[in-house]
């Protein structure tokens, strides 16, 4: 494979100052209700970033559950391995890769665990099926094979046939409290548009990065 002929360039429009919101949770918003407009496959998905208990740095993707000024809420398994990484070092990052849009966000902060009253209500709106696996699954725990966790589910689909699914004590949810968030624009000749804010004593500035 040839990587280099792997290029295009970035047209889809710039990002000036006078679109710069005060906030830039509410420019996010914005952001994301357009990714969600365009019909991208993934608009939430969110690729999260940890420091890792064994040294190192890892990623995975979340998907987005909710957002508003106190920061971004994703759910997980509270035994995960992201957890466990979360649990000793709460700092984190995530970037949003909304590439059809030539756009990018990455928030960066530290994380805090929502309230047993926010998971409870966002565990009982999922799927059931979606319920079942909460359960079913050790997340980040090694298994012989892929039938040993079908037969998990299975057991757990039996137990609660007749019954209301409630939230698993090890799954909740978690939000990152951003202290920096960085708009990325892509732009003619590589000339992209990079706006980042960093937040001081509870007030927001934004700076012009070169590309």
């Amino acid at each position: 494979m040839n990587y280099d002929d792997h290029r295009r360039d970035y047209i889809l429009g710039g990002l000036r100052s006078d679109a710069l919101t005060s906030s830039p949770l509410a420019l996010f918003e914005q952001w994301q209700a357009q990714a969600i407009s365009a019909g991208l496959k993934d608009p939430t998905a969110v690729v999260l970033a940890t420091s890792e208990v064994a040294g190192g740095l890892w990623q995975r993707i979340v998907l987005l559950k909710g957002v508003s000024e106190d920061g971004f809420v994703f759910f997980s398994n509270y035994e995960s391995n992201k957890a466990q990484a979360l649990a000793a070092d709460d700092r984190a990052s995530m970037l949003f890769p909304w590439n059809e849009l030539d756009r990018q966000v990455i928030v960066s902060g530290h994380i805090v665990k929502t309230s047993a009253e926010e998971s409870d209500s966002y565990f009982a709106s999922r799927p059931r099926a979606s319920q079942l696996g909460a359960w079913a699954s050790d997340q980040s725990r090694g298994i012989d094979n892929r039938d040993a966790l079908l037969a998990s589910y299975r057991h757990v689909e039996q137990e609660y046939a007749d019954a209301d699914i409630p939230r698993p004590p090890h799954w909740g949810g978690y939000r990152l409290v951003p202290s920096q968030m960085e708009f990325w624009q892509g732009g003619e000749h590589r000339l992209h548009d990079r706006f980042r804010y960093v937040r001081s004593n509870g007030s927001w500035s934004a700076t012009r990065l070169q590309p």
